[in-house]
């Protein structure tokens, strides 16, 4: 039975600090939805019994099926917390006093593949339940995710989860099983202090101050160690802050002289005695059919089982039992409550971070100060398919003011900029509703601090965006993804009839996820790209099957983009004139230099940083010349692309007025470069001289651009181009005897291994391997079918890496690779020749 009232959840939703808005982060099978279901069962949505195999919030049919979360689900809970749970001494500072709390929960999925989720999840929560499994321990994506929390500035807490299965399949002796635990908390440690913002203060998380727990998500059953500590507290006679020190770390009690003492035998080790011990016992009752010894011990502990519980057997028992003695809601919610943020306090950090504006400004102070009156402020971080047919609820997040239905708002894209008219509509939302797993409940308003959905804004809003009703707010921050979208493939349809279905679907399928790309070549082809295999595989699937009712498409093979670079600087500088013969432009074209690339790429150069600290910190740490550095005139492509034009000219009149036409034909040539029309990606171009006619009318855009974009073409192609391809960083579990396969298996598809470690304590190897893009196709079922399917592969974009070999000399990269992306774009297979674009006198 439901446990709570629309109108209860409404009421508490005006009290900020008694909210809590959390994601459940983790590796791809560390037990997130299965954790999250012992919450739902709290708030009385599923039922107790049920908890753990249920998987409440996995909502889509696919997802039940493979078992994996797909797409970010929200969630509202609503508790009371009791007396006797957290006492009044412990509850946080910032509580008005109330014992109610709601608590907003996004589940997210773990694989690589949808980490554009987790983004998006995490952008509107501020606090993260980070998972880590107590036998793997801490993953690759377990580091990528919390890495996205903290350049959030979210706060981390931590479940160790899966010790049914240290209990049960491993049985492993309670000393493994603590310096396991002593592992993987270091290990995540280790990563919040390499990340953490200064802003935040100390992260880290210590089992001690109950920022820890130990959880089995599928029997329903967690701890912390505040939570024992206060069973042994009266016992031992000490305060509760003590206790919980002491069964953590280099403590022992000798029970023969009953005495606390630094050094020990491990099986004095109060961890173990205390904890592990008589969880250890329960279990061995229950597996063994000891009922009388187990109604012994529970009276012990004054647990009260009905009758008809003691009929049960095995596993079925165990859970019964451990969920009625540390039922796992009691120690998350005890860890949520009092060491996550409440809206109120996290925005007072937050605040810079996500607005664009100034900080001083009546949106960045109503947002600072969590103010319900103030301007609504809200950011919509995803879209979800509603009920209806092609229609999405837009959901996201409340950062200031109150949202309600039928309010005229400004609706803001990523692509407005404040004082334009471009991506900017005003209009109403039809109905406000709050999310709760599958279905959506109506409500009239929605106050700060809060997420929700809003129906009705669907069609002017593509992926994300910023709804305020203040005419003078800039949009908040966009998200930052940490993988981008390298696998493409082009879809037509069967029946050319079915062609505007098609369009239709496509503009679906970009609404519905957030980090697929869809373009349309100029041959006339859709292109969908996406971040792996796999996410291409649910993309394809959904359009299909949701988006165009099941008409039926032809899917060409994956292609990888590749990207187009120089390594040398022109030796000769090259000229074009323009179609009139009237005006002369001389470029020459150098390589950016890694280091500079991957700092635009990454966002810490942008075109909006003011020019002179710009200029001052690319002459002292890339060593270019003050005078060039302090004029660039344009990144690109769109924007803010990692490759730069300069003007490197002196003393040339009339030079402003081509400016305009010059970065047009440099945004042009940066987005299809001469080799095979892809973005280039290090380039830099620089103007040395330029001669105009006298006459303003023989200068216009339509002579300058395209002799700009041809004099650029040149200069690429006499500065010994290069293709650039994406390569994936594979991190492979596998145990010893598995690694020849791995090895013969990368060896084939051009991957190199660069790191290899057992871990301790298991026979399990962690392989890290660099793996081209354009190779890793049906790469998981070979590997799994070389390695009798004992390895398995994660695949993440990790760099751009230069392709061995000359495309202008004939060899297999020109012959094959570049004459089939030529083919596939509809251009002649050869390079065209170097006087189509340079002039001589």
């Amino acid at each position: 039975m439901v446990n709570f009232t629309i109108p209860q959840l409404r009421a508490i939703m005006d009290r900020p600090k008694q909210i809590r808005n959390m994601s459940v982060i983790a590796h791809v099978d560390h037990g997130k939805s299965t954790l999250t279901d012992s919450l739902v069962a709290a708030a009385g949505i599923i039922s107790m019994a049920s908890a753990g195999d249920q998987r409440l919030t996995d909502t889509r049919a696919d997802e039940a099926e493979r078992g994996i979360t797909i797409k970010s689900t929200g969630i509202s809970l609503y508790n009371e917390i009791p007396e006797e749970e957290i006492p009044d001494e412990l509850m946080p500072k910032d509580c008005d006093g109330g014992r109610e709390f709601l608590i907003n929960l996004i589940d997210s999925p773990g694989h690589v593949d949808f980490s554009a989720e987790v983004t998006a999840a995490l952008r509107i929560t501020d606090g993260a339940l980070v998972v880590v499994d107590c036998i793997e321990g801490v993953s690759v994506q377990t580091e990528t995710v919390l890495r996205q929390a903290l350049g959030e500035r979210i706060k981390p807490v931590v479940a160790v989860n899966k010790l049914d299965r240290g209990f049960l399949e491993l049985q492993l002796d309670w000393e493994t099983f603590y310096s396991g635990f002593v592992k993987h908390v270091e290990n995540i440690n280790v990563i919040i202090s390499t990340y953490r913002d200064d802003a935040m203060g100390d992260l880290q998380v210590y089992p001690d101050k109950g920022t820890v727990c130990f959880s089995a998500g599928l029997h329903g059953w967690a701890f912390t160690l505040p939570q024992f500590a206060k069973m042994y507290a009266k016992k031992f006679g000490v305060d509760l802050t003590k206790m919980s020190e002491r069964l953590w770390g280099e403590n022992y009690f000798n029970p023969a002289e009953k005495k606390w003492t630094k050094s020990g035998d491990s099986q004095f080790r109060a961890f173990n005695m205390f904890i592990l011990d008589p969880i250890g016992k329960i279990v061995q009752c229950c597996m063994n059919d000891q009922n009388d010894k187990l109604v012994k011990m529970l009276s012990a502990l004054n647990i009260k089982m009905k009758k008809e519980d003691y009929e049960l057997t095995g596993k079925a028992l165990l859970k019964r039992t451990m969920q009625n003695w540390l039922p796992a809601h009691k120690a998350l919610l005890q860890m949520m409550i009092i060491h996550l943020p409440s809206p109120h306090q996290a925005q007072k950090y937050r605040a810079e971070l996500l607005y664009t504006g100034p900080t001083d400004d009546a949106c960045c102070t109503a947002i600072r100060e969590c103010d319900p009156n103030g301007p609504l402020m809200l950011y919509v971080s995803k879209m979800v398919p509603g009920a209806d047919k092609g229609r999405f609820i837009a959901f996201g997040r409340v950062f200031a003011g109150t949202v309600c239905a039928g309010v005229k708002i400004r609706i803001m894209g990523p692509n407005y900029v404040p004082g334009a008219k471009g991506d900017l509509n005003i209009k109403s939302i039809q109905r406000v509703v709050l999310f709760m797993g599958k279905r959506q409940d109506p409500v009239e308003s929605v106050p700060v601090g809060n997420t929700c959905g809003m129906v009705g804004i669907d069609q002017f809003l593509i992926k994300t965006g910023t709804l305020s009703t203040d005419d003078t707010a800039f949009p908040m921050k966009d998200m930052k993804f940490s993988v981008s979208p390298v696998v493409r493939c082009a879809v037509e349809p069967k029946n050319p009839q079915d062609l505007p279905k098609l369009v239709e679907g496509l503009k679906r399928l970009a609404k519905s996820d957030p980090m697929v790309v869809i373009t349309m070549e100029e041959s006339g082809e859709h292109i969908v790209a996406g971040a792996g295999e796999l996410h291409m595989e649910i993309c394809l699937k959904d359009l299909q099957d949701d988006y165009m009712g099941g008409a039926p498409l032809k899917i060409s093979d994956p292609v990888v983009s590749y990207r187009e670079t120089v390594t040398e600087e022109t030796e000769v500088e090259c000229m074009a004139k323009s179609p009139n013969k009237h005006n002369r432009l001389y470029f020459k074209a150098g390589p950016l230099g890694d280091e500079l690339t991957e700092k635009i790429a990454e966002g810490e150069i942008t075109p909006r940083d003011d020019v002179k600290t710009r200029g001052r910190i690319m002459a002292d740490e890339h060593g270019w010349d003050v005078d060039i550095a302090r004029k660039i005139w344009a990144f690109g492509p769109d924007i803010v692309g990692p490759n730069l034009i300069v003007d490197a000219t002196k003393a040339v009149q009339y030079l402003s007025e081509i400016k305009d036409s010059c970065v047009a034909g440099f945004n042009w040539v940066t987005k299809e470069g001469v080799i095979c029309e892809e973005n280039m990606r290090g380039i830099v171009f620089s103007i040395l001289d330029v001669t105009m006619h006298a006459d303003a009318i023989h200068r216009g855009g339509g002579q300058i651009i395209p002799t700009a974009r041809r004099v650029m073409y040149a200069a690429e192609m006499i500065s010994s181009p290069r293709l650039m391809e994406p390569m994936f960083l594979v991190e492979i579990q596998c145990p010893e005897t598995a690694m020849g396969g791995i090895y013969s298996c990368l060896n084939r598809r051009r991957g190199h291994v660069f790191e290899e470690n057992q871990r301790p304590g298991t026979p399990l190897y962690n392989v890290k391997a660099y793996l081209p893009v354009s190779e890793s196709f049906g790469f998981d079922s070979d590997l799994r079918a070389q390695t009798a399917g004992q390895a398995f592969p994660q695949c993440v974009f990790d760099h751009w890496q230069q392709v061995q070999g000359d495309p202008l000399v004939e060899g297999k990269l020109r012959d094959d690779v570049i004459f089939a992306i030529r083919k596939r774009k509809g251009l002649t297979p050869e390079l065209p020749p170097l006087d189509r674009y340079k002039d001589k006198l």
